[in-house]
């Protein structure tokens, strides 16, 4: 048995992005016992992934388990987090282990003097550097989400003008400068020819309730409402999603849905952009602003555009999105 050990901590789309390294793992190599290690909020994302055998969780220290880890005596530790926990971590394993290149560097000197000295890659991509040592390849399958089978949301459970052609809409995200303004959802929404669910967790209630309130046809408030994994089995169910740049994006990619991925004050560059299998990259579009002089502004995101405007999202019209969705 190889008892290998996956590391990283959060958050939801950094560990759906892992999940091609987890596939590849339990596939490539020789009676693979597959560990993940991450934080307790995230182990829903994970639970039905049949590609991992045990899942350990924390709730903020990694002595919470230590003890546990050592016993396991693993053969190899892929880290895919690479910050202070995870080497503290690896510190006190001290078992073989490898991890990624990170980029921190080089998208500082992008926000600080826009010089692109980025890697043309996928984080995905970057990922797969940690699993070379057991001679893992990317199989360039995509992203994978398993949907307990407890968790799927019927159709008899959604409004009931939701049909098999509704879009959802991802208005969420942990900062405020990566979200399509409410009043731009709004007039996205109006203009829309087909119901609409907004998606998102209970922190998007009340954005959601002020983009839904005033629509003269069918606009449903889903934020909060759902589970993680039930939110994944709505946007299965949809025709399109629409969504900034964040965990949703992500899922909906696994889920290799027709996706239009809105960036502000981040960019693709960064390489955390919708990841698709080769055949599928029709699937999806980006629309993002080039040529503003202060984008990215930052490598996460800030609670307000820093110059006032935020043009990077009010300069992307509602008819862009309408039309490139129509595309697809």
């Amino acid at each position: 048995m190889k008892r290998i050990l996956i590391i990283r901590f959060s958050s939801i789309g950094d560990i759906v992005l892992t999940t091609p390294v987890i596939r590849a793992l339990k596939r490539q190599v020789h009676n693979a016992e597959i560990h993940y290690l991450t934080k307790q909020a995230f182990r829903n994302i994970l639970k039905s992934n049949p590609y991992i055998d045990h899942i350990h969780t924390i709730e903020q220290n990694v002595n919470e388990v230590a003890g546990l880890l050592r016993k396991q005596q693993f053969d190899f530790i892929v880290d895919l987090h690479k910050n202070l926990r995870s080497t503290h971590t690896k510190l006190l394993l001290r078992r073989p282990a490898h991890s990624f290149p990170k980029t921190n560097i080089r998208k500082w000197l992008m926000v600080n003097f826009k010089v692109n000295y980025l890697p043309a890659r996928h984080i995905v991509d970057r990922y797969f550097q940690a699993a070379t040592a057991m001679g893992v390849k990317n199989d360039g399958k995509g992203l994978d989400y398993f949907i307990p089978g407890d968790e799927e949301v019927p159709y008899d459970d959604l409004p009931d003008t939701l049909s098999s052609d509704f879009v959802a809409i991802g208005i969420g995200g942990k900062h405020d400068t990566k979200l399509y303004p409410v009043d731009k959802v709004n007039a996205l929404c109006y203009k829309m020819n087909r119901p609409v669910i907004l998606m998102g967790g209970p922190e998007d209630f009340e954005r959601a309730e002020a983009i839904r309130k005033g629509m003269k046809h069918f606009v449903f408030n889903g934020c909060g409402e759902f589970t993680i994994n039930q939110t994944a089995s709505v946007l299965k169910k949809a025709s399109v999603v629409i969504s900034n740049d964040t965990g949703i994006m992500h899922i909906a990619a696994a889920l290799k849905k027709k996706l239009v991925s809105l960036w502000g004050n981040t960019i693709p560059e960064f390489g955390m952009y919708p990841y698709y299998p080769k055949e599928m990259q029709d699937q999806y579009r980006i629309i993002e602003v080039k040529g503003l002089s202060c984008r990215p502004c930052s490598k996460i995101g800030y609670d307000k555009c820093p110059k006032g405007h935020f043009r990077c999202m009010y300069d992307i019209s509602e008819d862009e999105i309408l039309r490139t969705m129509n595309e697809l």
